[in-house]
């Protein structure tokens, strides 16, 4: 798939999942661990600007990352950094995407069905 744009809204995502990840201080945070999930910081490039998340712990050490407004560009292959303040708490691999804002848009036309203009234009049976 080829974007028309750079802003498309198939290049955002707000969901993704991590390979098992490598914590640095706490294996995993004993927050994370206690509440099976955790807000925090996320980036996946190097200069980009922290975006808030809550991290989900899954039983094989890997997590679910659900930021808080959709990022651009994410790849699999990247890595997933999560921050708690300046702290750097640890790293994984992004495995999988969630579905783009793009998909989630095309959803939401085909569940709320045809417009009031398009049903007044179809024509009753007589």
């Amino acid at each position: 798939f080829k974007a028309p744009t750079t802003d498309h809204p198939a290049l955002y995502r707000d969901l993704l999942r991590t390979n098992r990840v490598h914590w640095i201080a706490e294996e995993p945070p004993a927050e994370l661990v206690r509440e099976k999930m955790m807000e925090c910081h996320f980036r996946f490039r190097h200069q980009m600007a922290l975006v808030p998340c809550v991290l989900t712990l899954n039983q094989d050490g890997s997590v679910w990352v659900t930021l808080v407004k959709p990022a651009r560009a994410i790849t699999p292959g990247q890595f997933a950094v999560f921050y708690k303040g300046d702290e750097c708490l640890g790293s994984g691999k992004i495995l999988r995407m969630g579905p783009s804002v793009y998909t989630m848009q095309q959803g939401k036309i085909r569940e709320e069905g045809p417009k009031k203009e398009e049903v007044d234009k179809i024509e009753p049976v007589t």
